[in-house]
């Protein structure tokens, strides 16, 4: 926080919603899932080693979880994170998710579509992987890409 005086450093963490000697990726935020999915829980553990600390919430149906945090029925992939007020669609890597918090963009989050093979959680045994994007959603269904991978 360079720049900022000891208040000012506290108050923008705060705002941020993390304890004094916190960083962004200690975090702790809900992921919600359905009860059976692997890549699901994959993804969990990978942020977990990342320093997030995830809490899950399993639920019958995502649609509902989509439909409030206004995530659009084209990006919809097998679980939906909250982490700060964004929304964290799908198999999207932490260091977006870093980035993502750190630079506070007005938006709805950011969604990984589908489920692309090699990203977090959907790892393959033959280490081989498709390219991705990560898309910022923003009002109105825009989006934009955020990320390539």
């Amino acid at each position: 926080m360079k720049g900022l005086s000891r208040r000012g450093a506290l108050a923008a963490l705060a705002i941020a919603g993390l304890a004094p000697g916190r960083t962004l990726a200690e975090s702790q935020f809900t992921v919600y899932r359905t009860a059976g999915c692997q890549c699901c829980q994959a993804w969990v553990s990978q942020m977990e080693s990342a320093g997030y600390r995830p809490r899950t919430v399993i639920v019958d149906d995502l649609a509902d979880v989509r439909l409030r945090y206004k995530v659009p029925a084209d990006l919809a992939a097998c679980h939906t994170a909250v982490i700060h007020g964004y929304v964290v669609e799908g198999h999207v890597p932490a260091e977006d998710v870093q980035a993502l918090l750190r630079q506070r963009p007005q938006a709805i989050g950011i969604a990984v579509p589908g489920m692309p093979a090699g990203a977090p959680g959907m790892e393959q045994a033959d280490g081989s992987r498709e390219a991705f994007m990560t898309l910022l959603l923003l009002d109105g269904g825009r989006r934009r890409i955020f990320a390539r991978h």
